[in-house]
This record gives C-alpha cells, sequence and structure tokens, in this order.
C-alpha cells in the first residue's frame, strides 16, 4: 500500500520536474476569505475551478466536496446516491437540502424514500460554486436542514465552447458539448450531454444511457440580472444491488454478481425557472417535471418463494413554486444592520406514488398506490447586527405550514387489505429560531458560536395513514414535521490566500432518525436522536503550483430514547458514520502538466441497534493526471487505483434465497467498483 501510494505522489512529482519552464498560474478554489461574513466555521464555497481538478465516478460526487460529506452506491448508476454525512447516513437525501439555481432538489414523498436527491441531471461542468451551510443555523433553508444544505449555482455565460469526449473501461463513454453566444440583448448557454456505461457487473449489463441537455438565456437589466433556464434529463439504467453476504461465501455468485438481473430503473425530469437577481433583491420561479419507475430485490424470495421479492417504486409528479427575498439595509444606535425576510413557495401535485409487486420487472400486484398534493409555505426574517468593530450578531426566526392530501387511487389493494382508510387530509406549522455571535480577532481569524433549530417533513401518506398495506393491521400517522435543534462552536482562519483553515465543535437533536428499512427499500419513523462530532478542514496553498487539502470528521451517535415495548434494545443508530477522512495534492502547471492524487477514508458503522454487528471501514484512492497545450486538454483518470475491494454500502437484515427454507439475518453490501481507467479529451473553441 505505502509502495502503490508513493508511486502516485511519485507521478505527480514527475510532472512537476517535466516542467522545465517552471511557469506558474494560480489554482482557485477554497480561496474566498469568509471572515466577517460567515455566520459559522462549517459553512463555505467550492469553486468549478476546484471540481475540474477532482476525478469522479459518478455525478453525485461533486457533493464530496462538502467537508466531511461520503456519497456511495448501493444499486446502478442512474439511481440517487448514498450520502453520509454528520453521523447520518441520509440515504439518498434525508436531513440534507440540496438546491440547484434555488430549485429544490429533494422530492418529499417520495416512491423510493423521504428527500430523495438525484443529481444525475447535474452537469459537473456548468457547477460555477456550489455553497454548502451545515447545521440547522441559516433561515433560508426550510425542509430537511437538519444536517445542512448545499447549493450549486450555474454559469451564466462561458469564456469559451468546450467539446469534451471521454472513453473507458467497461464501455464507458461520454460526450458534453457546451457554449454560449451572444443573444439579442443578452446571452444563451447551451449544454448537451450524454453518457453510455455497462458497469464491472458479472451477471448484469448495466446498460446506462443517460442524455442532459441545458438552455440558458441570461439578460443584463441595469443593475439586476435576469434568466430563464429549461433543463432536460433522461435516464435508464439496469442495477446491481447490494448482495447478502452469506451468497458470496457460499460461491453462489461472487462480489460483482447479482441474484436479480432484471432489476434496475427509468427517470427524467424536466424543468423550466426563471432567475431575477438585484442588489438587494432576489426572485425565482420554477416549475418541474418528474418521473421515476425503480424495479429492486433486496430480500429475494422471502415474502415470495414463487414469484420473488421484486417490486417496482413510481413516482409521477409536478413540482410548482417559487422563492423571494428583500434586504434592508439600515443602522441601529449608528452600528450597521441589515434585515432580510423572504418567503419559499412549494407545491407538489403528485399524480401516482406507488409500491407493485413485479416479476422481471412486470407488475403481478399492487401494494398501494395513491395520489397525494402537498403544500408549503416558508416565511422568514434574519437580522444581521454589527455590535461592535468585531462583534456580529445573526439572529432569525421562521414559519412554515404544511398542507397534506392523500388520496388512494386503488382502494383494494392485491392482498383483499382496503385502503381508502389511509386517504385523508393532515397539516402542520412550525416556528423555529436560529442565532449566532461571529467575532473577529483580527483580519485572519474568526470564532463563531451558533445555535438552531431546523425540521425535516415526513412522508404525507405516513400523516394520514390508519391501515398497514401489507399486513392490514391499524397503524399510528406519524408527526408531519420533525424538528433537529443544533448548536457549534467554531474557528475560522485566512491567511494570505496560502491557507484556509476552519475547526467545528457541534451537537444535533432529532425528534424522530428516518431510517432505512431493507424489505420495504423505503424509509421509516424511528426513535429520538442524538448527534455530537468535531471537523477539522485545512486547505493550503504552498505555491502557485500545489495545492493541499485535508478533511477530518468525527461523529458520535445514539438513540436517546428507549425502544417502546423493548428496552433493551440498544442505542447505536444503524448506518451511523463516525469518522470520515480525505487528503487531496493537487498540482496545475502554465505549461500545462496537471494532476490530482485524493484518498477517501470512511469508518465502520453499527448495522444494527445493539451495535454488536458492523461494517468494515473502506478507502478508495482516485489519481488524475494531465496535459493541456493551446486549446486541447487531455487527462486520463484513475478511479480506484489500487483496486480496492472494500465496500460502498452495508445493511444488515433478514432475506432468503432460493432453496433457503427460512429467512436468515445477513450483512447485505455494495462492493466499490474495481480500478478503472478514463481517458478524456477537451477541445476550446
Amino acid at each position: 500500500m505505502k509502495t502503490l501510494l508513493g508511486c502516485s505522489f511519485g507521478l505527480i512529482a514527475f510532472i512537476a520536474q517535466a516542467d522545465n519552464q517552471q511557469e506558474e498560474i494560480t489554482v482557485y478554489g477554497r480561496q474566498v476569505n469568509l471572515v466577517g461574513e460567515a455566520v459559522s466555521a462549517s459553512q463555505g464555497l467550492i469553486s468549478q475551478e476546484e471540481l475540474r481538478l477532482r476525478p469522479l465516478l459518478r455525478t453525485g460526487e461533486v457533493l464530496e466536496t462538502v467537508p466531511g460529506m461520503v456519497a456511495t452506491q448501493h444499486s446502478g448508476t442512474g439511481k440517487a446516491n448514498q450520502y453520509f454525512l454528520r453521523g447520518f447516513n441520509l440515504d439518498h437525501g434525508t436531513d440534507f437540502a440540496t438546491t440547484f439555481d434555488r430549485m429544490p432538489l429533494n422530492m418529499r414523498t417520495h416512491g423510493h424514500g423521504q428527500g430523495y436527491t438525484d443529481l444525475n441531471f447535474v452537469i459537473p461542468e456548468l457547477v460555477q460554486q456550489i455553497e454548502y451551510k451545515k447545521g440547522p443555523y441559516f433561515a433560508e433553508v426550510g425542509d430537511f436542514s437538519g444536517a445542512g444544505s448545499a447549493h450549486m449555482y450555474s454559469f451564466s455565460n462561458l469564456e469559451h465552447g468546450l467539446l469534451h469526449a471521454g472513453l473507458g473501461e467497461d464501455q464507458f463513454y461520454r460526450i458534453l458539448v457546451m457554449d454560449s453566444v451572444a443573444s439579442g440583448s443578452g446571452e444563451l448557454l447551451y449544454a448537451v450531454e450524454a453518457n453510455r456505461y455497462e458497469g464491472p457487473w458479472r451477471d448484469i449489463d448495466e446498460d446506462l444511457d443517460k442524455l442532459n441537455f441545458v438552455l440558458k438565456h441570461s439578460w443584463k437589466l441595469g443593475d439586476s440580472k435576469l434568466s430563464m433556464m429549461l433543463m432536460g434529463y433522461d435516464n435508464s439504467w439496469n442495477s446491481a444491488d447490494q448482495i447478502p453476504r452469506r451468497a458470496v461465501a457460499s460461491g453462489l455468485i461472487d462480489e460483482l454478481g447479482s441474484l436479480d438481473s432484471s432489476v434496475g430503473g427509468e427517470s427524467d425530469r424536466h424543468s423550466l425557472s426563471l432567475n431575477w437577481e438585484a442588489k438587494q433583491w432576489q426572485m425565482t420561479a420554477y416549475a418541474i417535471r418528474y418521473d421515476m419507475n425503480l424495479w429492486s430485490n433486496f430480500t429475494y424470495f422471502l415474502d415470495d418463494p414463487l414469484n420473488g421479492d421484486q417490486f417496482e417504486q413510481v413516482d409521477d409528479r409536478w413540482i410548482y413554486g417559487g422563492n423571494f427575498s428583500h434586504r434592508f439595509d439600515g443602522q441601529l444606535a449608528n452600528r450597521a444592520m441589515k434585515n432580510t425576510v423572504g418567503i419559499d413557495i412549494r407545491y407538489d401535485e403528485i399524480n401516482n406514488v406507488a409500491l407493485y409487486r413485479t416479476r422481471e420487472r412486470q407488475r403481478i400486484g399492487v401494494v398501494r398506490s395513491d395520489a397525494v398534493e402537498e403544500l408549503s409555505v416558508g416565511l422568514y426574517w434574519q437580522n444581521e447586527l454589527r455590535l461592535t468593530d468585531k462583534l456580529r450578531s445573526v439572529f432569525a426566526l421562521r414559519y412554515d405550514y404544511y398542507d397534506f392530501e392523500v388520496r388512494s387511487r386503488d382502494g383494494v389493494n392485491t392482498a383483499g387489505i382496503d385502503l381508502t382508510g389511509n386517504s385523508g387530509n393532515a397539516n402542520d406549522d412550525l416556528l423555529t429560531g436560529k442565532a449566532s455571535l461571529s467575532y473577529t480577532i483580527n483580519r485572519h481569524w474568526e470564532v463563531y458560536g451558533a445555535a438552531g433549530q431546523g425540521f425535516h417533513s415526513n412522508d404525507a401518506r405516513g400523516t394520514t395513514i390508519k391501515v398497514d398495506p401489507v399486513s392490514g393491521d391499524d397503524i399510528s400517522a406519524v408527526d408531519p414535521l420533525v424538528k433537529a435543534k443544533g448548536a457549534e462552536l467554531g474557528l475560522r482562519t485566512f491567511w494570505g490566500d496560502r491557507l484556509n483553515a476552519s475547526v467545528a465543535l457541534w451537537y444535533l437533536d432529532l425528534d424522530s432518525e428516518l431510517l432505512f428499512v431493507g424489505d420495504a427499500g423505503n424509509t421509516e419513523p424511528s426513535r429520538e436522536s442524538d448527534r455530537q462530532g468535531i471537523e477539522i478542514t485545512a486547505y493550503y496553498r504552498f505555491n502557485e503550483i500545489w495545492t493541499l487539502d485535508l478533511e477530518y470528521a468525527y461523529s458520535d451517535a445514539e438513540f436517546s430514547e428507549a425502544e417502546p415495548g423493548d428496552p433493551l434494545l440498544g442505542d447505536e443508530i444503524p448506518g451511523a458514520l463516525d469518522t470520515v477522512a480525505s487528503v487531496g495534492l493537487s498540482s496545475q502547471f502554465k505549461s500545462g502538466w496537471l494532476g490530482s492524487v485524493r484518498v477517501r477514508h470512511f469508518g465502520k458503522r453499527p448495522l444494527e441497534e445493539n451495535g454488536e454487528i458492523t461494517s468494515d471501514s473502506s478507502t478508495i484512492v482516485n489519481l488524475r493526471v494531465g496535459y493541456q497545450w493551446q486549446k486541447v486538454k487531455l487527462t486520463m483518470d484513475i478511479l480506484n487505483l489500487f483496486d480496492s475491494d472494500d465496500r460502498d454500502i452495508d445493511y444488515f437484515y433478514a432475506s432468503q434465497l432460493s432453496g433457503e427454507v427460512a429467512p436468515v439475518e445477513d450483512i447485505h453490501f455494495h462492493v466499490m467498483e474495481p480500478r478503472t481507467v478514463r481517458v478524456y479529451v477537451n477541445y476550446e473553441y
């Protein structure tokens, strides 16, 4: 391992030695000084320049630029990634809010899981900046705000056009064309991306077939900017889902094998959005059309020994909404003061959110099928006051109102259970407060104290449910809105454009945990939980060529109350990640050579409440080398450089294989993809 790691750093060193002219250029990214501006030590900015230097296996890994965030996968490439942050197994997005050009990406009352966040429609090269805010201290962030949020913003215009072509192992192909041109009194940006991939799996061709397009027209209107954006995304894929450890140990399949080769998915997303920004004003309006059909089989023959346990999850919806904010600058007792007021409105018109029993993607029964209308309105006010030249306070209040309407589409399901009683209406509201104090020691150092409340909404179907659609038993409804309470102490330093570092001690209490359910492929509410931890980040520029970044995060997470009816059940939270560490070394020379090596490690995780069964830790190393001359750039990515067979994800639950006479509780896992090489050519025009 040490020898191979030395070879990787040596390769980058060789690139440096090959730069005979020793001409240097500035390396951008993490160079914005937030001393005197930030609310906490755990917020920051990521630029496109940094994204360009990162080798990515999947699009969702752009979120790994958020310190402490891990993005993995337990299924096919077309499915939303699995995310981990601050002691959360966020599943596919719960308790972490994500937006793109101020459009919300988390899907409420989703067919697969609450807060489902699919980033496959994002073209990484079009992301100008990512703004991350960890913790519930930010007034403008509402739903799914417990662990934090990430906000992606796209370019409005490009300095030059780009033709990008990629080729790699396992029939990986990617083509991207993008540019911006003058159009009337404004600028028209366009981008088209096509991606195909067969994957390394033994029993299944992933057959990923993805197409993205973006059209964005921007105008300058005096001191304001207006943009209109049309986006389209279409994808289909086959999945290599998680597999049981015993099937590999027995030789039935290997770690790259599958037990059901007919699972996979189809998804599309189309949106139209309008953004207007002025010095003190901001307004966004959007309409989103979204469809998903997802076939999975996590338990094999546990429920249906004849047909198997494959199921289809369906989500078919429109999302309409917008947000508006206005800032008032003034003074209080001769001290500078800013007041900001804002409103968020979102309406989800879900024509069908459903769970079907299937066999080889053919429906053989309905578990439940519902139409849902979900409306939310959020109002917030934030006050920022310069108490002294060095001391700054931020205080905010936010009010959210939710209205849910659920209508059962089928009445009686295939099992003969009458589900009409699950139709109904519910509503809830919530007032949350947020506050912080920042003390600027000098232009290089600042300390922070922050506390606040956030929340996540629950699946609308859970707010009106009365009958379990599988057993037919009576069941209690869940709280529509679940509060999170957090606090943080932090320190930030920024020295001469070379060192940008921060440390944060944080705490978070969640009134109800959302946990993954293996045999349903969904999330369900669980007990109250507590989390606390420390995060350390440091980005250092040795000179105009070399950049080093270090990130370390430790979290301690546990349930804070006993399980009702089972007080002996432990307090470990399944999937709660305790340790995340990453290090990256990048170089970029004016002569054209560039290189980047990144190491990411995440630690063991409890897989059940007593903590007796845990996952192994996982480490992966990715390498990028390249050379640019004039308008052409050639890069090579070696992903999973050391061909690690560590695991992306582990779960512990009961399943039953063909031939087994009873269910078996077992670890089910998805292995990291083997080492793969991809080569890219960029032509600027």
